[in-house]
């Protein structure tokens, strides 16, 4: 029996807005984007694994109004988990997100507990780590 992740969700204000980051300045492909109940949820991949998607949700879809305004307040501080992403280059990666405007959290540096990596914030104050693996 297998199992692998399917999706990870990314709570953002604004779909359009976190799409040009995620797409535009990570790289990521849109794969769907569904809209419902006045709300979309949009999933991005990257090529080099087909399997995997993150779903860029807004606060309040298919959630109670007071679950909605929980967690709008948790996007709003940037209080939410990060999300992790690597690249076999990450100083030119690095720089296409910079030039995207995005906020930079930490340029790229060599950590004490072993990767290199830096971080940014997305539109909805989300952090984005991005760490350097091995060119094969």
């Amino acid at each position: 029996m297998n199992i692998a992740l399917k999706y990870a969700h990314i709570t953002v204000n604004d779909p359009d807005e976190s799409i040009g980051f995620y797409r535009d300045a990570l790289g990521l492909e849109v794969r769907n984007d569904v809209a419902s109940g006045g709300f979309r949820w949009v999933t991005l991949g990257s090529p080099t694994q087909p399997g995997l998607e993150i779903v860029l949700s807004q606060p309040h879809g298919g959630r109670s109004q007071a679950d909605g305004d929980r967690l709008q307040e948790l996007v709003t501080k940037g209080a939410l988990q990060n999300v992790g992403f690597s690249t076999d280059d990450l100083d030119a990666l690095f720089e296409r997100v910079r030039a995207s405007g995005a906020e930079v959290l930490q340029e790229p540096a060599d950590q004490p507990w072993g990767p290199r990596d830096c971080a940014f914030r997305d539109p909805s104050g989300n952090m984005v780590r991005i760490q350097q693996v091995a060119k094969a």
